[in-house]
């Protein structure tokens, strides 16, 4: 039997190259890119993405849309690593993690959509939360994160990195219209039943994230404090790949989260930190945007959906 056939539509930008580079030492599989004349060639790309077992697409949210609309062959599976289908109810949404049966979904799902990268931090934390009843659904959540500049993708590469890299800005808060693209994947995704409000950042860094998410005690049930929420993390995520749980101890030895910990890496680290008595809790998560954030979730979602087939 044939090794599978992958299209990577995209692979000269920051998740897409990531993607390629993960894969192309691999022996298992067989990849397809577009050559430099054709990536603008809505005739050649369509021809590519009938002849391929699965295709990931790195690409903007339009012309993801466009490249799933052009499959004609029902054999063809797709990973779509934009915002374009993520809280479509007929895509599986390819946090593995997420839940207990996620992963067994992501396998024989025909349709898969990659997570964001500050959603999979928020969701992370969220989620387990949320279905134990320890966060009411409709909880104020606030969320704060500080992503490396690739993060922006090319853009933000070429700003930081480029001719003119001396007058990029050390911190930029951006996102001020309080209508970021990936509020309705956190909300949907992670089970809220309010629009919570998230406030991205960009560093002059190249890769890693930290997001944080403030709880204020006195707003969850009787009783409900940072030891059951670590505990309700720690029992979710026990058997589960690529998410650690930092414990108690740990989290109330440290000074600061560094947000490029685990670059290089797939993995996702949550953290609880408390003020017992301010009956404050801090949920944070650190991550590489790259990683865990992107090319390592595709590349995740892809050994799976191989597997299960």
């Amino acid at each position: 039997m044939a090794s599978p056939l992958i299209f990577i539509d995209g692979d000269q930008g920051t998740t897409g190259l990531q993607i390629q580079q993960r894969l192309s030492n691999r022996s298992d599989l067989r990849l397809m890119t577009l050559s430099p004349e054709h990536r603008k060639d809505p005739q050649h790309r369509a021809e590519m993405i009938n002849a391929c077992d699965i295709a990931i697409l790195c690409l903007p949210d339009q012309a993801a849309r466009d490249a799933v609309m052009s499959i004609e062959n029902p054999a063809v599976r797709v990973i779509d690593a934009s915002s374009a289908h993520r809280t479509d109810p007929d895509w599986t949404y390819g946090f593995a993690q997420m839940s207990p049966q996620q992963a067994k979904q992501i396998a024989t799902a025909r349709r898969v959509s990659n997570p964001g990268c500050y959603p999979t931090g928020a969701i992370g934390l969220l989620r387990p939360l949320l279905e134990a009843g320890l966060l009411p659904r409709d909880y104020p959540v606030n969320i704060h994160a500080v992503s490396g500049y690739s993060g922006k993708g090319r853009v933000g590469v070429q700003e930081h990195e480029g001719e003119y890299a001396s007058q990029a800005l050390a911190y930029q808060v951006y996102g001020l219209g309080l209508a970021h693209k990936h509020v309705p994947e956190i909300q949907q995704q992670s089970g809220l039943t309010q629009r919570p409000m998230f406030v991205p950042a960009y560093g002059a860094f190249r890769q890693g994230i930290v997001l944080t998410i403030p709880l204020q005690l006195r707003l969850l049930a009787p009783g409900v404090n940072a030891v059951q929420l670590h505990a309700c993390l720690m029992q979710h995520y026990r058997d589960t790949e690529h998410v650690q749980v930092m414990s108690m101890q740990e989290a109330r030895a440290l000074t600061y989260l560094d947000p490029q910990a685990l670059n290089g890496t797939d993995s996702l680290r949550l953290v609880v930190c408390e003020n017992d008595e301010a009956g404050q809790v801090l949920l944070a998560a650190v991550f590489d945007n790259l990683g865990k954030g992107a090319a390592g979730a595709a590349v995740q979602n892809l050994d799976l959906m191989i597997a299960g087939v």
